[in-house]
C-alpha cells in the first residue's frame, strides 16, 4: 500500500489542518472568545478557584455540625442561618454594586470571605466544637458572598462586548458548575486524609488566589453621569420598580422561578433512590440523582459554542425552559434509573442554557447604573427557588408520591412557561 502522501519526511512541516475543519469544531465546542479579554479573564479565574473551594466549606460546615450534634436536624438549620444573610445582603449588595467602584466592593468581599474561612479553620484546628459560633460563621460568610455575587455579575458587561455576554456567561456558569461537582468529590476525599480544619485552612489559602486575580482588574466606578447614589432600602425599592416596568427583565425572573420552584425535584431524590430505584443501591442511585443534573450543566458548558452566538435570546430562554420541564417530567416518568438519570442530565443542559441567556438578558437589557441590583435580586431568585421546591416537592410527594410529583411538576413547568411566552410576548421579541 503507498502512504507517502499521509506521511512527512524528517524535518518537513506536518500539513496544516483544515481552516473549515477548525471552524466547525469551534462552533460546537465552548465558546472562549471573552477569555481573549485580560480583564474577563482574571474574573473567570478567581470564579474558578471560588468555585472548587466554596463546595469545600459547603460540605465542612454540614459536617462538622453533624459530627458534634449527631441530628441532621441542626445540619437543616445551618442551611436556614445561611440563606437569610444571603438573602438579605444579596438586595443590599446590588445597591451596593451600583453605588461604588465594583472593583473595590470586589476586593472587600473576597477578603471578607478568605477571613471567614481562616476562622472556621481557628474554630475547627482549636477544637472549640460550638454549633452556635458555626452557624455565626455561616452566616457571616454567606453575608459576604451576598455581597460579592451581584458585584461580579454586573461587572462581566464592563469587560466584554454585548455579542459576547452568552459566552462569558456560560463560562462562568460551566465552572461554578464544575465545582458543585469536584468540589464535593474532592472534600470527600480529603476529610479522611487531612481532616476538616486543614480542609477549611485549603479554601482560605485560595481564596488568596482569588483576591489577587480581583487585585489585577481595572477600577469599575459608576459610568460618568450617573450620578452619586446611595445604597440604603429606597435604592433597593427602585431596583424592583425597574424590574416591574421592564417586562422582558421580570419574565426572564419569572421564567427562573417558573423551572426551579415547580420542575426542581431534588427534595425526592432520597425517596427515590430508597424506594422506586433500590434495587440498584440506594447508594449509588442518590449519588446519581444528585450529580445527574450538575454534570449536564457542565456538558452544556463545554459545548455552548452550538448555542451562544444565538441572537434571539428570549426564545432560548423559552426553548430552554420548556426543555427543563419536559425532562423532568421524562424523570418522573422513568421507572428505571438510568433513564430518569439520562432525563436529568438532559435538564442540566437544559439549565445550563437557560442561565446564559437569563444572565445575558440581565446585563443587556438593563442599564449600568440598576444591573447590580437586578444581580442581587437574580442571586436572591437562584437561591430561594429551589429551597421553595424543596417544600413543594416534599409536599407533593409525599400525598401523590414521588413519581407523579416529579412528573407532574415537569409538566406544570412547559405548561405555565408557554402560557407566559405567548400572553405576554416580550420575551419572545427580545433579541440583541
Amino acid at each position: 500500500m503507498d502512504t507517502s502522501d499521509s506521511t512527512t519526511e524528517p524535518g518537513e512541516q506536518a500539513p496544516a489542518e483544515d481552516p473549515a475543519r477548525r471552524r466547525g469544531r469551534r462552533r460546537w465546542a465552548m465558546d472562549t472568545r471573552p477569555l481573549r479579554r485580560p480583564a474577563y479573564r482574571r474574573l473567570w479565574a478567581s470564579t474558578t478557584v471560588t468555585a472548587v473551594g466554596s463546595q469545600l466549606t459547603a460540605v465542612a460546615v454540614p459536617q462538622q455540625i453533624y459530627d458534634i450534634t449527631g441530628s441532621s436536624a441542626w445540619v437543616g438549620a445551618a442551611s436556614l442561618a445561611g440563606l437569610v444573610p444571603l438573602v438579605v445582603f444579596a438586595l443590599w449588595g446590588g445597591a451596593v454594586a451600583d453605588a461604588m467602584d465594583r472593583r473595590k466592593l470586589l476586593l472587600i468581599t473576597n477578603t471578607g470571605i478568605a477571613v471567614t474561612s481562616l476562622l472556621f479553620w481557628l474554630q475547627a484546628a482549636t477544637g472549640l466544637e460550638s454549633v452556635a459560633a458555626l452557624m455565626l460563621l455561616l452566616a457571616l460568610q454567606q453575608a459576604f458572598w451576598g455581597l460579592n455575587a451581584p458585584a461580579r455579575s454586573a461587572s462581566i458587561a464592563r469587560l466584554v462586548p454585548e455579542e459576547e455576554l452568552p459566552a462569558a456567561n456560560a463560562l462562568g456558569s460551566t465552572v461554578m458548575q464544575t465545582g458543585q461537582v469536584v468540589g464535593p468529590l474532592l472534600a470527600g476525599v480529603l476529610i479522611p486524609v487531612i481532616g476538616l480544619p486543614e480542609l477549611y485552612l485549603l479554601d482560605a489559602l485560595a481564596l488568596c488566589v482569588t483576591v489577587w486575580a480581583v487585585h489585577r482588574l481595572p477600577p469599575l466606578p459608576p459610568l460618568s453621569g450617573a450620578g452619586t447614589r446611595r445604597a440604603g432600602l429606597r435604592e433597593v425599592a427602585a431596583g424592583f420598580r425597574y424590574i416591574a416596568g421592564h417586562t422582558v427583565l421580570l419574565l426572564s425572573f419569572l421564567a427562573d422561578i417558573v423551572a426551579m420552584v415547580l420542575g426542581m425535584p431534588r427534595a425526592l431524590f432520597p425517596e427515590l433512590a430508597a424506594q422506586t430505584y433500590a434495587p440498584y443501591g440506594e447508594g449509588l442511585a442518590l449519588g446519581l440523582l444528585f450529580a445527574a443534573i450538575p454534570i449536564g450543566a457542565v456538558l452544556g458548558g463545554l459545548f455552548s459554542g452550538t448555542f451562544s452566538r444565538a441572537r434571539r435570546h428570549g426564545w432560548m430562554v423559552i426553548g430552554a425552559v420548556v426543555v427543563w420541564g419536559a425532562a423532568i417530567a421524562g424523570a418522573g416518568l422513568s421507572g428505571s434509573l438510568w433513564p430518569a438519570v439520562a432525563f436529568l442530565a438532559v435538564a442540566g443542559v437544559a439549565d445550563m442554557v437557560s442561565m446564559v441567556f437569563r444572565g445575558a438578558i440581565l446585563l443587556s437589557a438593563a442599564t449600568d447604573e440598576m444591573r447590580g441590583r437586578m444581580q442581587g435580586v437574580f442571586t436572591v431568585v437562584v437561591a430561594g427557588g429551589p429551597r421553595l421546591a424543596d417544600v413543594l416537592h416534599g409536599t407533593a410527594g409525599s400525598a401523590f408520591g414521588p413519581r407523579a410529583a416529579v412528573a407532574g411538576g415537569g409538566l406544570l413547568v412547559v405548561v405555565v412557561m408557554l402560557a407566559l411566552a405567548f400572553a405576554v410576548p416580550a420575551l419572545r421579541r427580545y433579541r440583541v
